[in-house]
């Protein structure tokens, strides 16, 4: 109470502007907190991957930070309407258990005067985050591929996995046991070429070497001691064929070159190129359907920053009493709530069960009407009441 005081020392209409001010301001450091420790967290994710290039495979610390920078605005989508959520929860919270809103109630202020400075702050995020996913994500999406494929280019060692079936190079499919870091060897090589339309080779080398010929505009695989086994598919026939060393030259065009010549998926592209394939006869209806449901996620996502920014409200004033269940824990519950109809939305929409302007939006209406449902609840001082199993199972008893 006593570092809230100084807000009644104005009187009649001079009150609300410092009251208001006061509240946004609140909002701005539980939010900033949240947003830097989910986004640190969601970064830490990408650690595995991105010590494994600069370890193993020599790749600048620049470009790789220039990576990370490509994966942020996908990280912030899903960030900041948590950390809206959270700040709102938080202030509120906070200002209950000082008594600050028992003494704005006892001044004949209602729960509903407090909604300007957290709409507020919610319209601004819901802004920020429009764009985020209409302009940032797609850029940082596009801007990631670019990189990695240059990347790839320019060290192969990052597209070839050990004990994977990697298929860097069209219509090859490559198995390696086990890849040396210091000498670049390549242990237990299995290779299936598709290449040619009459024939499938299957090579078998106990190792060998992948060279860069970048002049040639080529990759050259040397194996030592294998086998070539090769089914001719317009004659059924079969040859094999031992070897000492044999060389597979490989063209560099790797997955990822029509990135870099502009083409884009659809996850990489913007309002404008998202509404004229969803209007293009040409494409299939279920690229057609793909791309609505990419265009209303875009524009659904941030208006959850409104949505479960006000629901978050009357959550953390359920704090006022003890004997009511705690806010944090039912925000939660609507906070996974939220993004579990939006994955369901996402699926039945791809389906083509729903129309995707039912399937993004709906997880944005649900929890706006129930963020209106408990704001007047809580106004009306009918809070949420939870009892606990442990008393029920005494009742029982």
């Amino acid at each position: 109470m006593a570092a809230y005081s100084h807000l009644y020392k104005r009187k009649g209409h001079g009150l609300i502007p410092v009251l208001y001010r006061y509240i946004f301001w609140e909002l701005l450091s539980p939010f900033g907190v949240s947003l830097l420790f989910l986004t640190f967290v969601f970064v830490m994710t990408r650690i595995p991957d991105i010590t494994n290039m600069v370890v193993n495979y020599n790749m600048g610390i620049s470009a790789v930070f220039f990576l990370v920078i490509y994966t942020l605005p996908r990280f912030l989508e899903f960030t900041l309407p948590m950390s809206v959520m959270i700040a709102v929860l938080l202030t509120f919270m906070r200002m209950s258990g000082a008594n600050e809103i028992i003494a704005l109630k006892g001044g004949g202020m209602t729960i509903y005067r407090l909604l300007p400075p957290v709409m507020l702050f919610c319209v601004l995020m819901t802004l920020i985050t429009l764009w985020v996913t209409v302009w940032a994500v797609p850029w940082g999406k596009y801007a990631f591929s670019v990189q990695g494929a240059q990347m790839a280019r320019a060290n192969i060692n990052v597209a070839l996995k050990e004990r994977q079936f990697n298929t860097p190079f069209d219509n090859v499919m490559i198995y390696i046991s086990a890849i040396d870091i210091k000498t670049a060897q390549l242990k237990d090589v299995f290779i299936e070429d598709g290449r040619d339309p009459d024939s499938v080779n299957i090579t078998v080398a106990a190792k060998g070497y992948l060279v860069s010929r970048p002049a040639e505009g080529l990759y050259t695989l040397t194996l030592e001691h294998g086998m070539i086994n090769q089914v001719s598919l317009d004659r059924s026939a079969a040859h094999q064929i031992q070897f000492d060393t044999y060389n597979i030259n490989f063209d560099v065009g790797l997955p990822g070159k029509d990135r870099v010549d502009g083409a884009k998926d659809l996850d990489e592209m913007g309002i404008k190129a998202l509404k004229a394939v969803s209007r293009d006869r040409d494409a299939s209806p279920r690229k057609r359907n793909q791309a609505r449901m990419e265009l209303h996620e875009k524009l659904a996502i941030p208006f959850a920053c409104l949505a479960l920014g006000l629901l978050a409200l009357p959550l953390g004033l359920q704090s006022l009493s003890s004997r009511h269940a705690p806010g944090f824990g039912l925000a939660l519950v609507f906070f996974m709530g939220y993004y579990m109809l939006l994955a369901l939305g996402w699926s039945a929409g791809e389906s083509g069960s729903y129309p995707p302007i039912v399937a993004m939006w709906l997880p944005n209406a649900v929890m706006g009407g129930m963020a209106v449902y408990l704001i007047k609840r809580v106004a009306g001082e009918r809070f949420l009441r939870f009892s606990s199993p442990f008393t029920l199972w005494k009742r029982e008893r």
